[in-house]
C-alpha cells in the first residue's frame, strides 16, 4: 500500500481517538451513540440536535445548531469472559477441546475522544467537520488452554497447549476512526438536508490463532504443505475506505420533528497481513447503517425521543459468514471440496453475525429554574448478533449486550460555553452454544459494560 500524507494523518488520528486497544462492542460492535448528549439518551434525539457532533448521527443537524466546537472524552470499560463445560472427548477422535472453566479478557479501560466543529455559512446552510471513533472489537485472553491432536493422524499424541486456541495468548484488536465533512441546508424553513463524505481508517491485529492454519485457503491450495503466513501474530495492519452519509430532518411543527439518515457501506482496502484469516483475502468492510426517529416537546423544556437504527452486518462476509462453512474446506476432513470456503477464501468463515436493529428511547428536561441545566435519560434495546452455532469464534468478539441504561446532565456557563457528562451501563448478557469442533462441550460468552463521557462545547 502506498502511504500518503493523509494516510499518516488518519493513522495518528485512529490511534489517538481509540487508544491503544479499544473495545466498543455495544450494538454489535458499534457504539450506543455518538456525542455526549446522544449517549446520555442511549443514542436517541437525532430529530432535535443540540451539538456539532450530532452531524455524525444525522448530517442534516449542522444547520440546526449554533456555531460551536465540541471536545469529548469517554472512558469505556467492557468486561468480557467465556466459560467452557467439561469435554467428554478431551481432544480425542479429532476433537478440538477447550479446557473447562472461566477465562476473562484483560484490557478493561479505554479512553475514546471526539472532536467536532460547526461553521454557519448563512442562516440556511452550514459545514460540520467531525472526527470520532466508532466500532471496534478487542479481546486479550492470557489464560486458558486447548486439547487436541496437533498433527491430526500423525504420530504426535493428543496434548494440551496454552492459550484459548492452543497457540498462546489469544485475542483481536480492531480500531476504527471516521473523519467526516458534511454540508447541511434548509428548504422552506421546515426541512433540513445534509450530506457528506466519510473517510474511514482501521487498524487490526490478531494473535493466538495459528491453530486454524489447516483450515486456510493457503494450506489447502498447497495440498497441505505450506502453512499460512498471514493468519495470526503479524502485528497491526491497516485499511482505508471512503463512504457517504445522507440525512434529513423535518420540523413538522415547533414541537414535533422527524428524522432519517443513512450511512453507506464502506468498502475498505484489505488487511494484507491477515489475508489468511478474513474472507476475500483480508476483506473487512464497514457495514451500512440506517436510522429513523421522532422527537416531541410535550411542554416547554421537556422532550421525548424515539429512534430506530439498523446495522447491516449480514452484508459483510468476514462478519456474517458462519463458522460452519469451514466444513466445506478440503483440508477440514469433512469431505468438503470448496477451497473458497477455507479461511481467507471468497466464502471463508466469519463471525456468523446477523443484522442488528436497535430501539432507542430518550428524554431531556430543562426546568425553568435550572439556570441552563438539562437532565437526560435513555434506554435502548436490541438483539445481540451472535448465533449459538458460532460461539467458538465469537470468543474473540463477544458482542452479547442487548440493553443500555443511560443518564446525563449538561450545564450552560455564563460565558456561553457548556459542560456535559453522560453515563452508560449495559447489564451482562450471555449466549451459549456448542463447540463446533467438540460438540460435547458448551461455550458461554458474557459481557457487561460501563462508560462515562465528558464534553465541553464553546
Amino acid at each position: 500500500m502506498k502511504y500518503t500524507h493523509l494516510h499518516y494523518c488518519l493513522m495518528a488520528a485512529a490511534i489517538g481517538a481509540t487508544g491503544s486497544a479499544p473495545a466498543l462492542a455495544t450494538n454489535g460492535y458499534f457504539t450506543h451513540g455518538i456525542g455526549t448528549h446522544s449517549k446520555a439518551m442511549a443514542g436517541a434525539g437525532d430529530a432535535m440536535p443540540s451539538m456539532a457532533i450530532d452531524s455524525a448521527n444525522n448530517p442534516a443537524s449542522g444547520v440546526l445548531v449554533d456555531e460551536q466546537l465540541d471536545l469529548g472524552l469517554a472512558i469505556f470499560s467492557p468486561r468480557r469472559e467465556y466459560t467452557v463445560s467439561p469435554s467428554q472427548l478431551n481432544g480425542a477422535m479429532g476433537a478440538f477441546s477447550l479446557d473447562a472453566g472461566k477465562v476473562e479478557s484483560g484490557s478493561e479501560y479505554f479512553p475514546i475522544p471526539y472532536v467536532a466543529k460547526n461553521w454557519r455559512l448563512s442562516d440556511t446552510s452550514a459545514f460540520t467537520l467531525s472526527f470520532y471513533g466508532r466500532g471496534g472489537m478487542n479481546t486479550d485472553y492470557t489464560a486458558g488452554s486447548a486439547t487436541f491432536d496437533p498433527d491430526g493422524p500423525g504420530p504426535a499424541p493428543v496434548m494440551s497447549l496454552p492459550g484459548t486456541f492452543g497457540a498462546g495468548v489469544a485475542g483481536v484488536n480492531l480500531n476504527q476512526a471516521f473523519l467526516e465533512l458534511t454540508y447541511s441546508f434548509t428548504l422552506a424553513d421546515s426541512l433540513a438536508l445534509g450530506f457528506g463524505p466519510i473517510i474511514a481508517y482501521q487498524l487490526f491485529e490478531a494473535e493466538g490463532l495459528m491453530t486454524f492454519a489447516p483450515y486456510t485457503k493457503t494450506f489447502a491450495a498447497s495440498g497441505g504443505t505450506a502453512f499460512p503466513e498471514n493468519l495470526s501474530n503479524n502485528g497491526s495492519d491497516d485499511s482505508v475506505g471512503v463512504g457517504v452519509k445522507l440525512g434529513a430532518i423535518w420540523n413538522v411543527s415547533e414541537a414535533f420533528a422527524l428524522q432519517t439518515a443513512y450511512q453507506s457501506k464502506i468498502s475498505m482496502s484489505e488487511f494484507d497481513d491477515y489475508s489468511d484469516l478474513f474472507a476475500q483475502a483480508g476483506g473487512f468492510d464497514i457495514p451500512a447503517t440506517a436510522r429513523v426517529g421522532a422527537s416531541i416537546e410535550t411542554m416547554p423544556g421537556l422532550k421525548f425521543h424515539l429512534d430506530i437504527e439498523k446495522t447491516f452486518y449480514s452484508s459483510v462476509d468476514s462478519i456474517a459468514n458462519a463458522l460452519a462453512t469451514v466444513g466445506m474446506c478440503p483440508t477440514a476432513g469433512l469431505g468438503g471440496m470448496d477451497i473458497e470456503s477455507c479461511a481467507g477464501g471468497d466464502r471463508g468463515f466469519g463471525f456468523g453475525w446477523d443484522d442488528v436493529t436497535v430501539y432507542q428511547m430518550g428524554a431531556e428536561w430543562t426546568p425553568d429554574s435550572s439556570r441552563g441545566i438539562t437532565w437526560r435519560v435513555g434506554y435502548s434495546v436490541s438483539e445481540q448478533p451472535i448465533s449459538a452455532a458460532d460461539v467458538l469464534v465469537n470468543i474473540l468478539a463477544p458482542a452479547t449486550v442487548e440493553e443500555h441504561f443511560t443518564f446525563g446532565v449538561s450545564m450552560n456557563r455564563d460565558n456561553g460555553h457548556q459542560m456535559s457528562v453522560a453515563l452508560m451501563y449495559a447489564p451482562q448478557k450471555s449466549v451459549s452454544g456448542p463447540n463446533l469442533f467438540d460438540p460435547t462441550q458448551q461455550i458461554e460468552l458474557a459481557m457487561d459494560q460501563f462508560e462515562i463521557e465528558f464534553a465541553y462545547s464553546f
